[in-house]
């Protein structure tokens, strides 16, 4: 089990590099970070964008363009569509996004000739180094469905497995959290729990163990738990935090960024064929980083 950023970036130097295809990489940031992870030996890089803006920024950051292949596509939505087949024709292993909007390189994701669709919808999962747990700790989803159902629910928890096992977690421990630990029919995510797992117990929600409904502090603290009384097994050692909507998986994700002294990070978009890194501008360098080296882990498991 990878228990820190530290092993992240130590054991993704191990199986890589690995490949990722910029999607309209005319973009400082992006190119900062991919250029970081080179030379980490991380990552090697295919820019596709706007070529003279590509070498502008080049230029001005100091970096050598003749570490990366250059694909000139000034059409956001082309060099999109570019990146994305790069991945599906197995010439590079993930895809990240660069000066473009969300939604673009996702329906670039999602195109039926070229994309990387899976059936599965797809779903943010962060990645957090905090001091105050014994190890690393995946929340889902903070930023892409905004209020799943029982069905999207089971796809976003089959979606994070495969982040889990990508940092060794053979059987990561899902904790499903709510306002309260116990189902009551007014409050349709503890129902929800419940169902998922009843799923899991029978079978049709694999390769992990769900435990749930639970409230946060039980999920993460054994002596939260037992105070409460409740003896499961994820009950205090949960690996995967399912959060009920978008509302709280994002609340959840910024109090560990900006709250949490010394707390580390990454995040990925997964439920497509290969590992998809977004970063955002508020995205520390580290962050940025931790992210690209994940989607390695990722890629390398995923072979």
């Amino acid at each position: 089990m990878i228990k820190s950023f530290e092993d992240v970036l130590k054991i993704a130097k191990e199986r890589g590099p690995k490949t990722v295809a910029v999607a309209c990489a005319q973009d400082v940031d992006a190119l900062m970070a991919v250029e970081n992870a080179r030379k980490e030996g991380i990552v090697e890089a295919i820019l596709v964008g706007d070529a003279a803006a590509i070498k502008e920024i080049a230029a001005d950051k100091n970096i050598d363009l003749n570490n990366f292949e250059i694909i000139d596509i000034v059409d956001l939505a082309e060099a999109s569509l570019k990146a994305v087949e790069l991945v599906s024709t197995g010439k590079a292993h993930m895809v990240m996004k660069g000066l473009v909007d969300t939604a673009i390189i996702l329906k670039a994701v999602l195109n039926k000739e070229v994309g990387l669709r899976t059936g599965n919808v797809l779903s943010h999962v962060a990645v957090f180094d905090v001091p105050a747990y014994h190890k690393l700790l995946l929340i889902t989803d903070a930023a892409m469905n905004i209020a799943p159902d029982l069905e999207a629910k089971k796809q976003i928890i089959e979606n994070s497995l495969v982040v889990a096992n990508a940092l060794d977690v053979d059987e990561p421990k899902v904790a499903v959290v709510c306002a309260k630990e116990k189902v009551n029919p007014k409050m349709p995510a503890t129902v929800d729990a419940a169902e998922l797992v009843k799923m899991n117990e029978e079978g049709t929600l694999k390769g992990c163990l769900v435990g749930g409904p639970l409230a946060l502090d039980n999920a993460v603290s054994k002596e939260a738990a037992k105070l409460k009384k409740i003896d499961h097994p994820v009950a205090g050692d949960a690996d995967i935090i399912l959060c009920p909507n978008i509302e709280s998986g994002n609340i959840a994700y910024k109090a560990l960024s900006f709250l949490v002294g010394e707390s580390k990070n990454a995040g990925i978009i997964v439920g497509a064929k290969a590992p998809v890194v977004l970063t955002s501008r508020a995205d520390d360098e580290d962050t940025k980083l931790n992210s690209i080296a994940l989607g390695t882990l990722m890629a390398a498991k995923m072979q």
